[in-house]
């Protein structure tokens, strides 16, 4: 793991300009392994407190962001009920920069070209502090999660398999 200064992402320039306090990690990437288990173990971190964010389309609705722990399985009835969409489905990686401005592995759910409505795991609340990816690959954001839910209006809800 490495803390570096970094140039700041536009997650960070929001919660500077909303004077929300984080604190910022970064770690190795491996193009082999982007995932979020991959990053918690780089930083750290449990894997519990480290929430990938993920892009849906929502029908009848449109795109929708949610945030689960990083070890987790998103739910897609859950997700497509939170959202209000009769249905849902996972956005295809390719057009992911196109509608967020983000790509795979540095996917924030602050800062994104367009607000979407955004949702998070409720289990984001039992903790103090949850990582969220900074907006770039190797770069993450540990905050109180309440910053997002009450700071941003990032909705709790149920969202994973198993719950």
């Amino acid at each position: 793991m490495k803390n570096k200064k970094t140039a700041k992402t536009n997650a960070m320039r929001i919660l500077d300009r909303k004077g929300f306090s984080y604190e910022f990690k970064s770690y190795e990437v491996s193009q082999d392994d982007l995932s979020g288990v991959h990053a918690a173990a780089e930083m750290g971190e449990d894997p519990e407190t480290v929430f990938k964010t993920l892009v849906l389309l929502g029908e009848p609705g449109g795109y929708f962001v949610c945030c689960i722990p990083v070890a987790e399985e998103l739910d897609l009835k859950k997700a497509a009920r939170a959202s209000g969409n009769k249905r849902c489905s996972m956005l295809h990686v390719k057009d992911l920069k196109d509608i967020t401005g983000y790509i795979r592995g540095g996917c924030s759910p602050i800062g994104m070209k367009k607000e979407f409505p955004t949702y998070i795991d409720r289990s984001a609340l039992d903790f103090e502090k949850i990582g969220i990816s900074a907006g770039k690959q190797g770069e993450q954001l540990l905050l109180d999660p309440k910053i997002l839910t009450d700071g941003l209006g990032i909705t709790p809800a149920e969202l994973t398999l198993g719950q």
